[in-house]
């Protein structure tokens, strides 16, 4: 997955994740509770 920009929608308890390459394609779109935020992004590679 070559993700170019990352944008989140902070709330309370759930996060709403989207990622775009380098043509401005949705390559990422997720749902993530407070407690699984940290984890995904320390997995998530570099954007670069």
């Amino acid at each position: 997955m070559n993700i170019r920009r990352v944008g989140i929608d902070l709330a309370k308890q759930v996060f709403q994740v989207h990622g775009v390459d380098y043509q401005d394609k949705t390559v990422l779109r997720k749902q993530l509770r407070r407690n699984q935020f940290l984890g995904f992004f320390a997995t998530l590679h570099p954007v670069a």
